[in-house]
């Protein structure tokens, strides 16, 4: 049981806080919040003008303030609630359960009204942001550039690392066991195709029914027809000798 001392101290604390919350609200009036929009408290009238950077920036600075003017309200709210409930005489008491709140805790949180045990801050989030579901569905955990039995078509970590790094990395030719003849090879897997698996992609295509397979001569059809004739073979997927005509194909039965 508080005794009087005790509880005249606590709300003195109490109104103190109360009094410091109060004024900081007034004098950073809701931390901005009661303008139309972030423009207004920098000075600006449209974001026609600023860099996409800054925008950032601004967004960055508007949503801390709403967490901030959402947490000074929730304690404004607390301290109302535990001076009512000093006017009422419940004060020390959980709403809960009804036990005794520890003096060592009151003096730790005036404003609580819960005991320990029902405490409901106690209570631990399980929203993530939606970002992490996104990092969590690539090959997160798994970065293997070997790693050809969990390869996915979807735009994952590695993929990331290589968009990156074809624009330079510290590395030199000096550091790699067989070093390529051109920096713009220097990254793992350099020679990855992209937007496409097989190179005949490059100069086949079909109409919308799938039908009318064509080929449209271009300088990687050339490059990729002189490496079948250097290697004697009809398709990179079959070692076929270069003889041998329409060999999947199988013939009508009228010829």
């Amino acid at each position: 049981m508080l005794t009087n001392k005790q509880l005249s101290e606590l709300r003195s604390q109490l109104l103190q806080e109360k009094h410091e919350l109060e004024e900081r609200f007034k004098l950073n009036d809701h931390y901005d919040l009661s303008k139309g929009h972030a423009h207004e408290s920098v000075g600006e009238l449209s974001s026609y003008d600023n860099h996409p950077g800054d925008e950032g920036t601004e967004l960055y600075e508007r949503e801390k303030d709403i967490a901030l003017n959402e947490h000074s309200e929730y304690e404004l709210h607390n301290i109302d609630k535990a001076l009512e409930a000093m006017a009422n005489g419940t004060y020390g008491k959980c709403v809960e359960c009804g036990k005794e709140i520890p003096e060592e805790r009151l003096e730790a949180i005036p404003t609580t009204l819960f005991c320990k045990e029902h405490s409901p801050d106690q209570t631990i989030s399980e929203d993530r942001p939606v970002e992490e579901q996104v990092i969590l569905s690539s090959s997160l955990g798994n970065f293997n550039f070997d790693d050809e039995k969990n390869e996915h078509v979807g735009f994952d970590d590695e993929d990331s690392w290589q968009a990156v790094a074809e624009w330079g990395t510290s590395e030199s030719p000096s550091d790699l066991y067989n070093p390529p003849d051109n920096y713009n090879d220097m990254y793992i897997n350099s020679d990855e195709n992209v937007g496409y698996v097989e190179d005949f992609e490059n100069f086949v295509g079909n109409d919308m029914y799938g039908k009318n397979t064509k080929y449209y001569p271009n300088p990687e059809y050339d490059k990729y027809t002189e490496e079948l004739d250097e290697e004697g073979i009809m398709t990179t997927f079959g070692d076929l000798p270069a003889y041998e005509h329409d060999p999947y194909v199988e013939e009508d039965d009228d010829e």
